[in-house]
C-alpha cells in the first residue's frame, strides 16, 4: 500500500505542477487529489521540495525514453535521425496537454540554481545534450558536441515558441534551421 500511495502522490503532483506551476500548487491540494493522507505524505517525502525532485527526477526518465522511442520508431539512417528529434516535438507540442518544458518551467520557478529542483531540471537538459552528440557521433559529424549545444538551443526555442503560439509550426521551423546548421557543417 506505501508505494501505492507513493505513487498516487508523485502521479497527482506531476500533473498540478506541470497544469498549474510548482509554486502555485500546495500541499493540501495535492493531497486532495492523489486522496493521500497528511502522515502518508510526510513518511514518503520530507517536503514539498522533495517530492518536487521525485517528479522531476521521473519525468526525466520518462521524457528521455519518449525521445528514444520516438527517434527509433522512425527507422531512419543515423544522419537522418538528429532531424527526427524535431518530428517527435511536433507530435508532443499537438498534443492539448502541452504546457511547454516541465524542466524549463521548474529552472523557472525554482530560479536559485543551488536548489535540487533546479540541478535536478538542469541536468535533464545535459541529459537531452549528451542524446543528441550521440545522435551526431552516430551520424557521422566531427563537432557533434557543439553541434549538439546548437540543436538543443533550437529544441528549447521551439518550446517555448510553441508555447506563446499554440502550434507545432516551431518545431518545424526549428527543424529547417538545425538541417541548414546541419548541412553546413557537412560541406
Amino acid at each position: 500500500m506505501a508505494t501505492q500511495a507513493r505513487a498516487r502522490l508523485l502521479d497527482a503532483a506531476e500533473d498540478l505542477f506541470y497544469a498549474e506551476g510548482i509554486r502555485a500548487v500546495g500541499v493540501d491540494r495535492i493531497l486532495s487529489v492523489s486522496g493521500v493522507g497528511r502522515a502518508s505524505f510526510y513518511r514518503h517525502f520530507a517536503s514539498k521540495d522533495e517530492l518536487v525532485v521525485a517528479v522531476i527526477q521521473g519525468r526525466d526518465m520518462r521524457w528521455r525514453q519518449w525521445l528514444r522511442e520516438s527517434v527509433d520508431a522512425r527507422e531512419l539512417p543515423p544522419d537522418q535521425r538528429p532531424l527526427a528529434v524535431f518530428d517527435a516535438l511536433a507530435e508532443r507540442f499537438a498534443r492539448q496537454d502541452f504546457r511547454g518544458c516541465a524542466f524549463i518551467n521548474t529552472m523557472v520557478e525554482a530560479a536559485d540554481r543551488d536548489s535540487a529542483a533546479h540541478q535536478v531540471a538542469a541536468a535533464h537538459k545535459r541529459n537531452v545534450v549528451d542524446y543528441l552528440d550521440q545522435l551526431l557521433t552516430d551520424a557521422g559529424y566531427g563537432e557533434h558536441a557543439a553541434l549538439a549545444e546548437q540543436l538543443v538551443l533550437l529544441i528549447d526555442g521551439a518550446i517555448v515558441t510553441a508555447v506563446r503560439e499554440g502550434t507545432v509550426e516551431p518545431a518545424l521551423r526549428a527543424r529547417r534551421i538545425a538541417a541548414s546548421v546541419l548541412a553546413a557543417e557537412r560541406n
